[in-house]
């Protein structure tokens, strides 16, 4: 994907929330003076913690990396965007992953963490935002339009037989079952980009802010992570929720209007979508956050998607740390890495300038 930069001013007022990364973390690595990642030398352990979209695709690169550097421990807790953001703040973890880019303001504040350069993050993936449902009698995907979904996450839609869904959905049988909208309980990059879709798309239905923590007020039920959140949602019949498209699983999925047409969630269009992001720019010069167009009318398109980040500091306090985070982060962006992620999570892979780019900035990493 070609992404170009906006200015500092538009990130301030619509950057998405990320993580800071603890480079000055409690946990001692065992030192490696100079060691690639190619070499299988590294030893340790490096510790991450945050997105628990990014739980199927963490998995795959850890057992990937292994293979290629078995001395080499690396554990990643799937918290949540805000929790993981936290313990990396207190040290708790070397590095973060967010599905929000990270704040003009919260790189100003890693400075006194990751030294004048601050953190940085990069893309680790790109995947699609499903919003699901469990309505086993009906077997098409339910067309809805922006207003629509915003209408049925504030409770204002109650039923799945509402005049303002059937009329998207001729010669769908939809049933009179209650909707029960079902949301993150924690804060959750998910959920900031999903609101984020909302507040653009359908403003008037939608007049919050896009924000990590699902606003008050609203019916529904709520649970931790990602897959707390898509359990409740297998369990609840006539229930409705947003959640990474990896982890769906057998639920039913809203095809969701753009322009003219009514898109289905695929790689592919998340990663068109992505293709024409601007960079957030204010930050470190090897930054990659982006903001994304939420109200594309191009076909092929599909608004509803996040890009999952990892973040490293610029600086590290000692060799070993650097070692490990630069193993590791080449790894993830990695054809081999992204194949793995793509097939375990079904995300669309990083790749062509974007993958370049992404291990240039990894290559920068250095000691204090």
């Amino acid at each position: 994907m070609k992404i170009s930069r906006v200015g500092a001013s538009v990130a301030a007022a619509t950057a998405l929330v990320l993580g800071l990364s603890a480079c000055s973390n409690n946990q001692a690595a065992t030192p490696n003076s100079s060691a690639s990642a190619s070499t299988g030398n590294l030893t340790g352990t490096l510790s991450g913690g945050g997105a628990s979209s990014q739980e199927s695709a963490m998995t795959s690169w850890i057992d990937g990396f292994k293979a290629v550097q078995p001395g080499l421990t690396v554990q990643y807790n799937p918290v949540g965007s805000g929790a993981g953001r936290k313990g990396f703040l207190e040290g708790q973890y070397m590095f973060a992953g967010s599905d929000s880019a990270m704040s003009t303001d919260e790189w100003t504040k890693s400075k006194s963490i990751c030294g004048p350069d601050g953190a940085f993050q990069v893309p680790a993936y790109i995947s699609p935002i499903a919003v699901a449902y469990n309505l086993p009698s009906v077997k098409e995907n339910i067309k809805m339009d922006a207003d629509t979904i915003a209408k049925v996450f504030n409770g204002s839609i109650k039923k799945w037989n509402d005049p303002a869904i059937a009329s998207q959905n001729a010669g769908v049988t939809l049933p009179a079952t209650n909707i029960t909208p079902v949301h993150r309980a924690d804060e959750s990059g998910t959920t900031k980009n999903f609101t984020d879709y909302l507040s653009n798309a359908a403003k008037t239905a939608w007049p919050q802010k896009a924000a990590e923590a699902w606003p008050s007020g609203y019916a529904g039920e709520s649970a931790q992570q990602t897959t707390g959140v898509v359990s409740l949602a297998k369990s609840t019949e006539g229930s409705i929720v947003y959640a990474d498209a990896s982890a769906v699983g057998d639920l039913g999925t809203v095809a969701v209007k753009v322009g003219d047409n009514y898109e289905k969630y695929t790689p592919e269009a998340a990663a068109k979508t992505v293709a024409s992001a601007k960079k957030i720019g204010g930050m470190a010069p090897q930054d990659m956050g982006v903001k994304i167009d939420r109200t594309s009318t191009e076909a092929g398109t599909y608004p509803i998607v996040l890009v999952s980040y990892h973040i490293y500091c610029t600086t590290y306090k000692d060799q070993a740390t650097a070692d490990n985070a630069k193993a590791f982060g080449k790894y993830v962006l990695s054809a081999q890495g992204q194949k793995t992620a793509a097939d375990a999570a079904g995300s669309a892979p990083i790749s062509g300038d974007t993958e370049k780019e992404a291990l240039a900035a990894i290559d920068t990493i250095k000691v204090a």
